[in-house]
């Protein structure tokens, strides 16, 4: 499955909890419905980034691991 973001968040290099902050005022950002697509280094944000979204009841659709990367495509929830 073919992801298009319509946002992308570099966390990478980040350590907790900077990550999900940015995360959080990213998502403010945006419109209900929108692809957020999350790239951070941070082993933490496996953990942080899936109860970010349940939290806050956005949509965690994918999240991978790839060259020491963490990505996540989040779809934004109602406000």
């Amino acid at each position: 499955m073919a992801l298009t973001p319509d946002h992308e968040l570099d966390a990478a290099g980040l350590l907790c909890p900077e990550p999900v902050m940015m995360l959080h005022n990213k998502v403010r950002d945006m419109s209900v419905g929108e692809i957020l697509r999350v790239v951070a280094t941070d082993p933490s944000t496996t953990r942080d980034v899936p109860k970010f979204c349940g939290f806050l009841g956005h949509e965690l659709i994918a999240q991978e691991e790839a060259d020491g990367k963490f990505i996540y495509f989040i779809k934004k929830g109602s406000d």
